[in-house]
């Protein structure tokens, strides 16, 4: 059978939000009168960014599981069985063919419902230890699309197969070498470069071990494009006034530049971010954050320094010791190469055609 009608779920933060809009770019791509439906959780970033690609959503009232107070979760599971109820009939409206999961709180009612209506599932698994949503939903998927080695651990080895996650189009077309990427960033072509990104939202650590970094990074002769997040924009940006070389900001937008001209990167280990270093072969310092589901941006960045392809520092040493481990870094280019050249070897080309290859394959299996 042909694919007509696809519903893909997930969201909650870009790392989940831009592998999905890459599969539906891909499968618009292969057809452009395919229907796709996007079902998200209400709230989240999703609910904005998915309409601005140009595709229809719907959202669920579903929220997380609260690990540390757990008289609160008689109303998650509330939510949770409506959740439920609403993903059902979503399915049945819609007339999916297929759905695929993407992760985030969305994803998990509308799969179960999908794999009770016997309705084909792909999960499209980005981090290297897999949540205990998508090890339950695992089981009865058709199949499992996965960004690192050893994944059996998690799931069935007869449904996974490697592909590596989808990241944006702007980052894998970009063709502005390394100097030119500097000026238009607004910076000198001659001095390394540091950027520092914590995510859209920002991340408080990585900023804090910026702050006390940032004069001993930039004696090097070294510049700094300081991304702090929304959140933190107003105690940050302050602190890089008057900095010669330093250029702080909320957000940065063009972060296919960024990674062009970047000679070393810091960052948190979101499965995105390492999947965009991947292909760009950028060297990085990557700072875990530990207030994410079963520890994996940890265990996304130790997958990378077990094989020299990053530099990870814990987020409770980050402070203490960034401008230790930058300025090392700096000092020592043969270092910056061979890691740059170790990311680059995990890469994984053209992941969303090749997951759009096996949506094909798992609604033509029946």
């Amino acid at each position: 059978m042909s694919v007509k009608k696809v519903i893909i779920s997930g969201g909650g933060t870009g790392g989940h939000i831009f592998p999905a809009l890459s599969i539906a770019n891909a499968l618009r791509r292969r057809d452009p009168d395919i229907k796709i439906l996007f079902v998200g959780a209400k709230g989240r970033m999703e609910m904005e960014r998915v309409p601005a690609a140009g595709y229809d959503i719907e959202g669920l009232e579903v929220m997380g599981f609260d690990r540390k107070r757990l008289w609160r979760n008689f109303k998650v599971l509330w939510k949770l069985m409506k959740s439920r109820r609403k993903a059902k009939k979503i399915i049945r409206d819609f007339g999916a063919d297929i759905v695929v999961g993407v992760g985030g709180y969305a994803s998990g009612p509308t799969l179960m419902m999908a794999q009770k209506l016997n309705i084909p599932t792909l999960i499209q698994e980005q981090n290297s230890y897999a949540g205990v949503t998508n090890k339950h939903l695992g089981k009865k998927a058709g199949c499992i699309c996965v960004a690192y080695d050893n994944m059996e651990r998690f799931f069935p080895a007869d449904r996974i197969v490697m592909t590596g996650n989808p990241v944006r189009e702007a980052i894998t077309t970009c063709t502005v070498d390394k100097a030119e990427a500097k000026r238009q960033l607004g910076f000198d072509p001659e001095k390394p470069l540091v950027a520092v990104v914590g995510g859209s939202l920002g991340a408080r650590t990585v900023n804090e071990a910026v702050k006390a970094s940032m004069d001993r990074i930039t004696a090097t002769g070294a510049q700094i494009l300081w991304q702090t997040g929304k959140y933190y924009a107003d105690s940050c940006i302050p602190a890089a006034e008057g900095k010669e070389g330093v250029q702080a900001m909320a957000f940065v937008s063009r972060m296919d530049l960024v990674y062009r001209a970047a000679d070393l990167i810091v960052s948190r280990a979101g499965a995105s971010t390492i999947s965009e270093l991947q292909i760009v072969g950028t060297p990085a310092v990557l700072i875990p954050s530990p207030n994410v589901a079963e520890d994996h941006q940890r265990k996304n960045a130790q997958a990378l320094a077990d094989r020299d392809a990053a530099v990870m520092i814990l987020d409770a040493d980050a402070t203490a010791s960034l401008a230790d481990t930058v300025t090392s870094l700096l000092a020592d280019r043969e270092r910056l190469a061979s890691l740059g050249k170790n990311v680059k070897a995990m890469a994984q080309e053209h992941s969303d055609e090749r997951i759009v290859d096996h949506i094909y394959a798992l609604c033509n299996k029946g």
